[in-house]
């Protein structure tokens, strides 16, 4: 039974682009969430027992609803965090074609035979962890639940799924479409802030905590689950460098830097957060990047530009103004952008700095919005020592023409993903571990089946004839 008591007070979500209220929920105290485990974990036998295929099927009609309804997702999405509509319903398309992924790939996950006597059985099978407790975030909301509660589904876990108190309408809207193609309790959703979380993550009967969100967030869930022993999973975000090396062309390393740093307003998982740019480039690069800038507009309004939504709140906007302000007063120079917008909303530039210094907060911690701050380094071995010189270990890229230098940093670099001359993209199905304080565990892929489930060994030796005198 869990025992700490939040705070119950309706939490008011408004609109970032507009400062209107978009709505209100009341947040789940410990009966609610001991409910929702407990609803879990009596579904949870038939549910394990459910053929994977049946399973799978499941997973894949409600892949279907939720591309149907994208559009409605997106609006949602939109309006209680401010992404841009088109990026939105990207999101809401990726969700489904998540759930469709795992729908494919969970029939098919398996576990392996050993090699022992030639009368006994070896096995090693995958089963079913237990309840899993799904914490997601404000910044993909859709796509980043279908991951987590697509791979609990089909490997036979139930699945307590609270949506970030910043977007819980589109969450609770996907997760309830989603519950609405499985058995009673299989899928329930929680609203509430990060106390709600904590009772959550604590909870006796929840066997694994999965959560994508803050690093301090992280830290809790993580001192949570070694007091009951559930398993965690943590993408806790990071500080990602970008490298730019000498010898390419800094104009279009300047829209790689751009898309990296601006898209959804900066507040990526795996936006671009600090960038080394090569003195022999330098001049040219923050020519090209500062005007890049100048195309990320609030709305777009002309060919060429690009939609800038607002940062999910004032909240938000705070910090990362605080990030700027402080880099301002300790010697940087803002090309671009770095002050606080009149008007409604939660609106941030789209900010160039250089001028920074290896201790600045803006170079040490994740800034989480529409800044693109650029130190200037002697050398490609100065700008790849000082990205590897953090603890953060999400991702990082590497622009450079010398293939000898995309060895020597993929393999320096200690981050779960290394992109080489594109800040975005990669096949489908992949995964990777985050390291440091940004995290622990595989999130999407084929890995996260493998995250959970809990392989058992079996071994079977047939029973000697009784003895009969």
């Amino acid at each position: 039974m869990t025992t700490a008591v939040p705070d119950l007070a309706d939490i008011e979500i408004r609109d970032p682009a507009t400062d209107e209220v978009v709505g209100c929920v009341r947040p789940a105290g410990p009966e609610q969430v001991d409910d929702a485990v407990g609803r879990a974990v009596a579904a949870g036998a038939a549910w394990a027992r459910t053929s994977p295929a049946d399973r799978a099927g499941a997973v894949k009609d409600a892949a279907a609803a939720v591309r149907a309804v994208a559009e409605e997702l997106a609006r949602l999405n939109e309006s209680e965090t401010g992404r841009p509509y088109d990026d939105a319903l990207g999101g809401a398309l990726a969700a489904a074609g998540t759930l469709e992924q795992y729908a494919e790939l969970g029939p098919l996950h398996r576990g392996r035979s050993l090699q022992g006597n030639w009368s006994a059985t070896d096995l090693m099978v995958p089963g079913p962890r237990g309840v899993v407790a799904a914490i997601t975030p404000w910044n993909d909301p859709v796509a980043v639940a279908a991951g987590l509660i697509g791979a609990a589904l089909v490997t036979g876990n139930t699945v307590v799924h609270k949506p970030s108190e910043r977007s819980p309408h589109v969450g609770r809207r996907f997760a309830d479409l989603v519950a609405s193609f499985l058995p009673d309790g299989v899928l329930t959703v929680l609203d509430g802030a990060g106390p709600t979380g904590a009772l959550l993550s604590a909870h006796a009967a929840v066997d694994v905590v999965a959560h994508v969100g803050s690093i301090a967030a992280g830290r809790a869930i993580a001192e949570a689950a070694a007091g009951t022993g559930a398993k965690v999973l943590l993408e806790n975000g990071g500080n990602d460098p970008l490298i730019v090396d000498d010898g390419v062309d800094p104009v279009w390393a300047a829209g790689q830097a751009a898309l990296g740093s601006y898209a959804n307003g900066g507040q990526v998982c795996v936006s671009v957060e600090r960038i080394y740019c090569h003195a022999g480039v330098a001049d040219e690069f923050l020519a090209a990047l500062a005007e890049e800038a100048t195309r990320w507009v609030y709305r777009p309004s002309a060919e060429g530009e690009k939609a800038l939504g607002p940062l999910v709140d004032r909240r938000q906007r705070e910090h990362v103004h605080a990030h700027v302000a402080e880099a301002l007063q300790g010697g940087a120079v803002a090309h671009v952008g770095g002050a606080v917008p009149d008007g409604a909303g939660a609106f941030y530039p789209a900010t160039v700095l250089s001028g920074l210094t290896p201790q600045m907060r803006i170079v040490r911690e994740e800034t989480f919005g529409p800044v693109a701050p650029v130190r200037v380094v002697d050398s490609f071995e100065q700008g790849l020592a000082e990205a590897v010189d953090d603890p953060h270990g999400l991702a990082a890229t590497v622009l450079t023409p010398d293939m000898a230098h995309a060895q020597e940093a993929w393999r320096a670099l200690r981050v779960g993903t290394v992109k080489v001359n594109a800040v975005f993209g990669g096949a489908p199905g992949g995964a990777a571990e985050p390291r440091g304080l940004s995290g622990t565990g595989f999130g999407y892929g084929p890995e996260l089946l493998d995250e959970m489930t809990a392989t058992k060994t079996v071994h079977v030796e047939p029973c000697p004839p009784r003895h009969r005198p």
